[in-house]
């Protein structure tokens, strides 16, 4: 059997994927990166394999609506609103004033008004992935300056969802049907651009009051009965089910994209308690997918461009690395935040991705774009996320040196608890109980270990779970506990027990490793699925290896040991396990 083009391309451009991608986390730049490569590698402007474009694209779809369900799921208006009086007014005046340069540049290459208000729009939005990777990293996520550019974020990525559904009717308006495509209702009563606009949004309002109404009961209700039967596989199965079929719904009956589509069905779901799971079992295939989204993404990209165009080249990198940059600090100086927080907003926004992406691809196939606005919009996009670390050590170096000395505090007035500037603050037990993971497991241990008076700390990098922890009264660490800074900040050295609760063995197996490497004689109890994974991590250096399935069998035995006893509702360890 001769293999097809789909079969090539999935194998070419997984493959290259991880070897660019590796390369990139090699040299400490995102992965992205290297993805983004791996499609300049398989597409038609390099020697050598060239993938299937119209099957790329297919795939490509599929990626813009997995990573738009994966927004939807974590988005957070809690976050969104703890910030809202600089996020908010923030954002929005920063994306006019990119939207705006890059109008100026379109017009300046001979562009029209939409092209440029286009290009404009997709220099104006920061990568999720990297704004969050570089946050994280740095340690900065619960921070002020973190939260601040999270919400700054969202309020970006809402305004592009919205985008994503006012352009394709523009384009509509001004160039009438696409060929091959349907004439649109509103270009057959000749209702102009404001009349477009009127009936796009009045299908956005539907699909949206669709969405509450109907969507809001019917999402959850089915994903509990779902997980209700037990079955992992068909839990999986459901969620794509949701995240794909809510977007073909979207498009098919309401004449929206797939994108808002996507992200409704995912800011659904984030509102049931099963958001948790859904996004952990949606994840591998959503990684995968967007994935192929950022190689079909790399094979549209003309390397000639940067021979061809070095002047709007480093206009657009100029527009990208300074011009949002500079309308970000001023912008957060002006409602008073301190210099430091400015600085790092400025550098995280510093960067385009994703919405770029999507932004240019519409605009190139509704015939509104030209193709070197894509060229360049891809090319700004990689060499900014190139310099994205540079702009962040630089600002950690000036942000460094700007700290004034600290005055000598009267005795008679307490300093003023200052905002830490990362979020690992090292602790100050010893002798204490250390959790890695606050999930169903480890919020039972670490209601037992208070409730027998030990001092608890708890590892966790999941906010329902950070929150869950903070109520039981732990003293808690954010961020990962794989990361040598996190466990050396929990006082692993000083720990009196250490248990790894987290059901990712390999993740578990490298807690391990690290905490026995830092403390040879703690005692570590870890938990496992399998036998497999027990042998795994007892060579990870866990000294007690749990798995819940042999416990449970136990907990059974011991009651048929017991035939006089009819117990009610389970034992602590069965239930526990």
């Amino acid at each position: 059997m001769h293999h097809g083009p789909l079969i090539a391309i999935l194998v070419a451009g997984l493959g290259l994927a991880f070897v660019f991608g590796a390369l990139a986390q090699k040299f400490r730049f995102p992965p992205l990166v290297g993805y983004l490569l791996a499609g300049v590698a398989v597409g038609p402007f390099t020697p050598g394999f060239v993938a299937d474009q119209g099957l790329a694209n297919q795939l490509a779809e599929i990626g813009v609506i997995l990573l738009m369900f994966g927004v939807g799921l974590h988005f957070s208006l809690k976050d969104l609103l703890s910030v809202k009086a600089v996020a908010v007014p923030g954002a929005i005046v920063q994306i006019g004033v990119a939207t705006l340069l890059g109008l100026g540049l379109g017009l300046l290459l001979g562009w029209t008004w939409v092209a440029g208000v286009v290009f404009g729009l997709a220099l104006s939005v920061a990568s999720t992935v990297v704004l969050l990777r570089a946050l994280q990293e740095r340690r900065l996520v619960q921070t002020e300056k973190g939260k601040i550019a999270v919400g700054w974020l969202i309020v970006e990525d809402l305004a592009m969802v919205l985008a994503l559904v006012l352009i394709p009717a523009v384009a509509d308006a001004l160039n009438g049907a696409r060929p091959g495509a349907p004439s649109p209702l509103a270009a057959q009563f000749d209702l102009g651009l404001w009349g477009v606009l009127g009936l796009t949004l009045a299908k956005v309002i539907a699909f949206v009051a669709f969405m509450l109404i109907v969507g809001r009961r019917v999402i959850p209700w089915c994903l509990h009965w779902v997980a209700h039967t037990g079955s992992r596989e068909l839990f999986r199965l459901a969620v794509l089910a949701v995240a794909l079929g809510v977007a073909f719904l979207a498009a098919s009956l309401f004449g929206v994209s797939f994108a808002l589509g996507a992200f409704f069905a995912g800011m659904i779901l984030s509102e049931s308690p099963l958001s948790q799971r859904a996004a952990e079992e949606s994840l591998p295939l959503r990684d995968a997918f967007a994935v192929l989204f950022f190689v079909s993404v790399g094979m549209l990209f003309d390397p000639g461009i940067l021979l061809r165009a070095p002047g709007p080249l480093l206009a657009t990198l100029a527009i990208i690395l300074i011009g949002k940059s500079v309308a970000a600090w001023l912008i957060v100086r002006a409602f008073g935040r301190s210099n430091a927080v400015a600085l790092t907003i400025s550098a995280s926004l510093a960067q385009i991705g994703e919405f770029s992406f999507i932004l240019a691809g519409l605009g190139v196939s509704l015939a509104i774009l030209p193709e070197q606005g894509r060229d360049l919009i891809l090319a700004g996009a990689i060499l900014s996320i190139l310099l994205n670390p540079v702009l962040f050590a630089i600002v950690e170096k000036i942000s460094t040196e700007a700290q004034p000395a600290k005055p000598k505090q009267s005795a008679a007035i307490p300093a003023p608890t200052p905002e830490p500037e990362r979020d690992i603050v090292p602790t100050s037990l010893s002798a204490h109980m250390i959790v890695v993971g606050y999930g169903r497991v480890g919020s039972l241990l670490g209601a037992g270990l208070l409730a027998h008076g030990e001092k608890l700390l708890v590892i966790e990098d999941q906010s329902d779970a950070i929150e869950a922890a903070r109520r039981d009264g732990a003293e808690i660490i954010v961020g990962n506990a794989a990361d040598p800074e996190v466990l050396s900040a929990a006082g692993v050295a000083r720990a009196k027990r250490l248990f790894v609760a987290i059901p990712q063995s390999f993740e578990a197996g490298q807690v391990c490793e690290q905490a026995r490497r830092d403390n040879p004689t703690l005692p570590i109890v870890a938990r496992a699925h399998s036998d497999a994974e027990v042998e795994h991590l007892t060579k990870c250096g866990a000294t007690l290896t749990i798995m819940g399935e042999a416990e449970i069998a136990r907990a059974m035995l011991a009651l048929c040991a017991r035939p006089d006893s009819t117990p009610t509702e389970p034992p602590p360890s069965a239930e526990a396990a």
